[in-house]
């Protein structure tokens, strides 16, 4: 359990860091240049799986350096497709369904997709430890 809970906390702050990228991305986009915060979402998505990838790869999930990165991209980038999907999907359902302002509407999906979607499929999918 100590090496999924040290994994656990590094996939967490690298998350972190991806969602700085992606909430930063949004915002500027959106207020700024103003552009629909609908493509915003996606592009600021887009930005942070790649910030993730790099850092799971590489710290989070260090075992993950150690495989082929061909294969490993594929599957991250599967795995970010739904992401991508339900963080969009997420945003503009609470959006203009339940009148939520985007920004608000963007922590509550991003919460819940990380917690149920990309931590468990990273884990055990994406950067899965090989034995040999």
């Amino acid at each position: 359990m100590k090496g999924h809970g040290r994994t656990l906390l590094r996939s967490q702050a690298t998350a972190l860091l991806a969602t700085v990228v992606d909430f930063s991305t949004l915002f500027f986009l959106t207020e700024f240049l103003g552009i629909y915060y609908v493509a915003s979402a996606a592009s600021g998505a887009a930005l942070g799986a790649a910030t993730n990838y790099g850092a799971n790869r590489l710290w989070a999930f260090d075992h993950g350096r150690h495989r082929a990165m061909g294969s490993q991209v594929l599957r991250y980038i599967a795995v970010s497709l739904g992401s991508l999907a339900f963080n969009v999907g997420g945003v503009f359902l609470f959006t203009e369904s339940l009148g939520l302002r985007y920004g608000y509407s963007k922590v509550v999906t991003s919460i819940a997709v990380a917690l149920l979607w990309n931590y468990p499929l990273h884990r055990y999918i994406v950067f899965k430890e090989v034995t040999p």
